[in-house]
C-alpha cells in the first residue's frame, strides 16, 4: 500500500452521449441514448437526463424506449469519440508517463511518476481540478470524475462518489473507513453470483464482508477469489499502474457500466466489434494475420487470447468467429466490464475476393455513382454526420419508408432546422472523414 494518494482514476462522465449532446445543441439537457437501435440493440451510453428514468448501459434497448420513449437514440460515431479519447490521453500522459488506460473514456493515473507540487490533500485536489479544467477545454465543454487515492480500488471508487462532475481526495489512512459503509458490490471481484452468495450468508455491505473469516471466504468463492477479497474488502491494494503499449494493430473495444453475464450477448458484441475491425482494415487497405479478445471481468482483471492464421485476412466473418471461440476459453460467469476485437500482424496486402472485383467492375466509374453507393452500403443511422449541397452540414434525426430527416446544426450554430429528404435524394450524403491515420493505430 502506498502512504500517500498518489493514484488518480478519471471517468468522463456519460462519455458517448456528452460527446453528441456537445455537436447537437438540440438535444443539450435532453434524454440521450447511444448504442444499438434496432429491436435487438443494447445501450452503451445513457445521458445523466435518460438515466433519471432508469435507462442504463448493458440495458436492451427495447426496454429503455419503454422507459425513456422521449429519449433521442443515436447509433452512435465511435471515429469521434476514438477522436476525443486520443485529446484526453495525451492529457493524462502530460501529467504522468504512467497512464494505464481501462477504455476510451477512463484511465488510472500514477502521480508518482510525474512531476507534483505536493501529497497532501489540497496539493492534490489542486492537481485533480487542473486536469479536470483541461479535459473541460481540449474536448469542448465534456466533464470528467476524478477520483485520488493510495490504491486502484480506491481511486476508482472515489471517482464515483461525487458523479458527474466530481473531484474526491481520499486521504491515506481513511481508506478502510470510506468504503466500509458501502455495497459489497463496490469491491471489484463481487459480480452478480459472487454477490448472492454472500447475500445467502448476510453479507451486503462492505464492513459485512470483513466479519468473514479468510477461511469462510474461500470456501464460499474459491481459494484465489477469496483470498483476493478479503484484501480488498480492507482497502488493502497493492496494484500498480501498468501503460499499456501494444503492438500495432487495429482494434474495437467497449466498456459496460454494467457487468455483462449473458454468453449470446456477449457474443453478438463480439460480432459486432469483429465487424467493426474489419471495416477499418478495409479503409485502411490492411489485413492481419492474428486475431486477439481482450476481456476485462467484474473483478479488474484483464484477459487476453489470441489465434493466428496461416494468412492475413480482413473478412469479418472470420474474424467473428476466431473471436467467439476465443471466448470461449474465458470464464465469464461473474460478469464481463470490457470486450474487446483485435487483429495484429498487419499486412499492407488483401488477398482480392473475385467476386467482389466483379461487382465492383459492373458500376460505372463517376462521382455520382460512388456518392449514390456510399449512401447505399452506410444507411441512414440516427445520429451519423452528413452534409447536404445547399443545407450544409447536419445529422440523421431519422429514416424509414423512403425518407430520411435531418437537423441542420454544428456545435457551433445553436440549435438548427429539420428537413425531410428522399432517401436517394443525391444532393445528401454522408460527411466524409479521413480514416486511414485515425482508424490504425
Amino acid at each position: 500500500m502506498r502512504a500517500e494518494p498518489t493514484i488518480l482514476h478519471v471517468d468522463l462522465d456519460a462519455f458517448f452521449a456528452a460527446i453528441e449532446q456537445r455537436d447537437k445543441p438540440s438535444l443539450r439537457g435532453k434524454p440521450v441514448v447511444v448504442g444499438g437501435t434496432g429491436g435487438r440493440g443494447v445501450v452503451a451510453t445513457a445521458s445523466y437526463e435518460a438515466r433519471v428514468f432508469g435507462v442504463h448501459s448493458a440495458m436492451s434497448t427495447r426496454e429503455a424506449r419503454s422507459r425513456c420513449p422521449h429519449a433521442a437514440y443515436l447509433s452512435g460515431r465511435h471515429h469521434v469519440y476514438r477522436e476525443v479519447s486520443r485529446l484526453i490521453m495525451a492529457e493524462l500522459r502530460g501529467l504522468s508517463p504512467l497512464v494505464e488506460p481501462l477504455s476510451v473514456d477512463e484511465a488510472f493515473v500514477d502521480l508518482a511518476a510525474g512531476d507534483l507540487p505536493g501529497t497532501d490533500p489540497d496539493s492534490l485536489a489542486q492537481v485533480g481540478q487542473a486536469l479536470k479544467d483541461r479535459i473541460h477545454e481540449v474536448t469542448g465543454g465534456l466533464t470528467a470524475s476524478v477520483g485520488i487515492a493510495s490504491s486502484k480500488l480506491v481511486a476508482k471508487i472515489a471517482s464515483d462518489l461525487d458523479k458527474p462532475d466530481g473531484l474526491v481526495v481520499v486521504p491515506a489512512g481513511t481508506e478502510a473507513e470510506l468504503i466500509g459503509p458501502m455495497p459489497v458490490r463496490v469491491i471489484p471481484g463481487v459480480g452478480p453470483a459472487t454477490g448472492e452468495r454472500l447475500r445467502r450468508v448476510g453479507v451486503t455491505t462492505v464492513e459485512d464482508l470483513r466479519r468473514i473469516s479468510q477461511d469462510e471466504l474461500v470456501r464460499l468463492v474459491g481459494q484465489a477469489h477469496g483470498n483476493g477479497l478479503f484484501a480488498l474488502c480492507r482497502a488493502e491494494d497493492d496494484r500498480p499502474v501498468v501503460a499499456e503499449r501494444e503492438a500495432k494493430s487495429v482494434s474495437n473495444e467497449d466498456t459496460y457500466d454494467t457487468d455483462l453475464v449473458d454468453k449470446r450477448l456477449l457474443e453478438g458484441l463480439l460480432t459486432k466489434q469483429a465487424r467493426g475491425v474489419a471495416e477499418r482494415l478495409r479503409k485502411a487497405r490492411l489485413s492481419g494475420r492474428t486475431v486477439s479478445i481482450k476481456v476485462r471481468l467484474h473483478d479488474f482483471t484483464t484477459h487476453s487470447r489470441s489465434t493466428t492464421l496461416p494468412s492475413p485476412t480482413d473478412d469479418p466473418a472470420t474474424i467473428g468467429r476466431l473471436a467467439r471461440a476465443l471466448l470461449a476459453e474465458v470464464d465469464t460467469s461473474e460478469g464481463v466490464r470490457l470486450l474487446g476485437v483485435g487483429v495484429s500482424g498487419l499486412a499492407d496486402w488483401i488477398q482480392e475476393d473475385l467476386f467482389a472485383l466483379e461487382e465492383e467492375s459492373a458500376e460505372p466509374e463517376s462521382e455520382e455513382v460512388d456518392a449514390a453507393v456510399v449512401r447505399r452500403r452506410a444507411g441512414w443511422s440516427p445520429g451519423m454526420d452528413v452534409e447536404h449541397t445547399e443545407h450544409g452540414p447536419g445529422w440523421v434525426w431519422g429514416s424509414g419508408v423512403g425518407r430520411v430527416t435531418v437537423r441542420f446544426e454544428t456545435a457551433a450554430t445553436g440549435p438548427g432546422p429539420v428537413r425531410t429528404f428522399a432517401d436517394d435524394d443525391p444532393a445528401l450524403s454522408p460527411l466524409r472523414r479521413p480514416s486511414a491515420e485515425d482508424e490504425a493505430d
